[in-house]
């Protein structure tokens, strides 16, 4: 349990070969559903919680993940003693220094929503500053709610101060132009998670390494986008990467910054702040997403969109043509569909 008494909901390990068999047997033969889960070479899910072994094998061992509110009494009452043989948990810091050594963690929020900007956040933690984080309860920003989030990530940014952390956000202007130009998301991610990396190394010269949550299909991506202090440094790239404490800082800060600039659009679109009024929706999926951005075009206009969205979205395509009009009423950065459309429109040519 963490300092306020609550179960942990994420957990990583890296299983050696005889491990992973037990595990497999465990999956095998527990009570549990199997899942399909990209990279992986098994998933299972159980009461509350989901468990997953992928199949990239580094130095012989492979990465587990579990993750759910009863994630921790799997670990507890069958991970540990049917595979790992050894009672680990509230030990981490014990076993494995590395958790709290000096390192940097990077991660971003935004990649999925249809309004506002992306922002990618590198930020630094020692033992006293984990101690500190855990102390605040920082974890992944998605088991937070939005109130914690803006709260908690406010107390970090005073925390770590301004050599702790450094922030890379494009606002949707500035995202659909630099989009226009890489045409593709993942290196997008990459150039924005090299640059912050940078920045925060700057700063913290002597920080040996930085944990980032893999975005992209392989490792590549982001080490081509990495620049001088980068590639001097070990960088770890990891699914579900928040369950380390500097990931999940920056999964906060992130996360805040961006809640901060959607609530401002919401100003401008909606007026003050007020009980009852209107905010503007997350993710792309919401039908209130499309409802919102469809009234704003016939209000303002298509280039509307250029400066609240991020113009590359499916979406964009079917707000457009809800309101009579097309991408060739947007300007050229506009008129850029997403990596994956692309992709399906020259299979269905």
């Amino acid at each position: 349990m963490n300092a306020e008494g609550t179960k942990k909901t994420s957990f990583t390990y890296e299983l050696t070969n005889d491990q992973q068999e037990l595990l497999l047997g465990v999956m095998l033969n527990g009570n549990y559903r199997k899942r399909e889960v990209p990279y992986s070479l098994w998933s299972i899910e159980g009461d509350h919680f989901n468990a997953t072994l992928y199949e990239k094998e580094k130095h012989g061992k492979r990465k587990l993940c579990v993750q759910g509110s009863k994630a921790e009494d799997f670990v507890l009452f069958v991970l540990e003693p049917h595979v790992l043989g050894a009672a680990t948990l509230g030990y981490e810091t014990i076993l494995n220094p590395d958790l709290v050594a000096p390192h940097a963690g990077s991660d971003e929020s935004g990649k999925g929503d249809y309004f506002g900007p992306l922002v990618v956040c590198c930020a630094y933690t020692d033992e006293a500053l984990s101690e500190k984080m855990q102390e605040m309860g920082v974890k992944d920003c998605k088991q937070m709610s939005d109130k914690s989030v803006l709260m908690t990530g406010a107390k970090l940014r005073a925390l770590l101060g301004p050599t702790g952390y450094a922030v890379v956000k494009l606002g949707p202007a500035a995202y659909n132009r630099l989009y226009s130009k890489i045409k593709n998301i993942n290196r997008m991610l990459a150039w924005a998670h090299g640059t912050a990396i940078e920045e925060l190394l700057e700063k913290r010269t002597a920080c040996p390494r930085v944990v980032v949550d893999q975005f992209a299909p392989t490792e590549s991506t982001i080490l081509r986008a990495l620049k001088t202090r980068g590639k001097a440094i070990k960088v770890e790239q990891r699914h579900k990467a928040e369950s380390d404490i500097a990931v999940a800082a920056a999964s906060v800060i992130a996360r805040e910054i961006f809640l901060r600039d959607i609530m401002k659009m919401g100003e401008e679109i909606f007026g003050p702040p007020a009980e009852d009024r209107e905010n503007v929706p997350a993710g792309s999926s919401d039908p209130r997403v499309r409802a919102l951005a469809e009234e704003m075009v016939r209000k303002e206009g298509p280039v509307w969109l250029m400066n609240h969205v991020k113009a590359h979205f499916q979406t964009t395509d079917k707000v457009l043509s809800a309101c009579g009009k097309s991408r060739a009423d947007l300007p050229p950065e506009g008129q850029v569909i997403s990596d994956y459309k692309l992709k399906q429109t020259r299979k269905e040519t």
